[in-house]
């Protein structure tokens, strides 16, 4: 028998027996089809769905379904909170959480209760307190945040200049409008709004406004010319296809 062979033999029953100590314990599983490690640890009554690798310390609680298709790697998930198609490092998510589908949840993301992290969002390095709502094609890293603020899709915190990585910090019930780009160091105050499409890199004080946009100009007739060549092209293909 091959090396490999008998390290992947002896795996195997490492983790069948690994599965079969949660399964008596009362983790509700569909499938087999999942990896977990020895030192993991799950509540009775979390449910587990296929496709979960479950690694190094993590921690899951009571009431909690990870899963399907979901990474946990060192990574504690408290009680009442889904972690749906995702990957989580090193991190700590709060009770009553809903993450994913397809975030990504990188080492040092703390959140507080009732946080929603949702499809292709990126966190590393943040403090969420709770009741935070992201919920889509955002990155937020070296961060604090406040209560209940709520982010726009496509908004980053640029943390990083190529030398140094910068904090912003953002108060309590703060509205954080689509595309904003918040240019760490950079403060917003406690019930602030950014206008969707700002660069913000002065502080927003508290019940503030902030806005940064330039002056939109039209000019006539450009998009026309530029687009002849297109329109030709495609009137003539939806001719041919009848």
């Amino acid at each position: 028998m091959s090396n490999a062979k008998e390290l992947y033999q002896a795996a195997r029953k490492r983790y069948a027996e690994t599965f079969e100590k949660h399964l008596e314990n009362g983790v509700n599983f569909i499938s087999d089809a999942v990896y977990i490690e020895p030192e993991v640890e799950i509540a009775p009554g979390a449910i587990i769905l296929p496709g979960c690798i479950l690694r190094g310390k993590t921690v899951v609680g009571e009431g909690c379904v990870i899963g399907p298709n979901t990474l946990l790697e060192d990574t504690v998930v408290e009680a009442g909170t889904t972690v749906n198609a995702s990957q989580c490092y090193q991190s700590h998510l709060g009770p009553n959480n809903k993450i994913g589908p397809f975030t990504h949840v990188r080492a040092g993301t703390v959140t507080g209760a009732g946080t929603h992290l949702g499809a292709y969002v990126e966190t590393k390095n943040v403090n969420f307190a709770k009741g935070n709502t992201v919920s889509h094609l955002t990155y937020i890293g070296d961060a604090d945040v406040g209560k209940y603020c709520n982010f726009g899709c496509g908004t980053v915190t640029c943390n990083y200049d190529g030398e140094g990585k910068f904090r912003t910090t953002i108060g309590d019930y703060a509205f954080i409008g689509c595309n904003t780009n918040l240019v760490a160091p950079v403060t917003v105050g406690d019930h602030a709004f950014t206008a969707a499409g700002s660069t913000i890199s002065d502080e927003v004080p508290a019940g503030a406004l902030g806005i940064e946009r330039g002056h939109q100009a039209n000019i006539e007739g450009w998009a026309e010319r530029k687009l002849t060549k297109y329109i030709e092209k495609k009137k003539k293909l939806e001719a041919e296809q009848g």
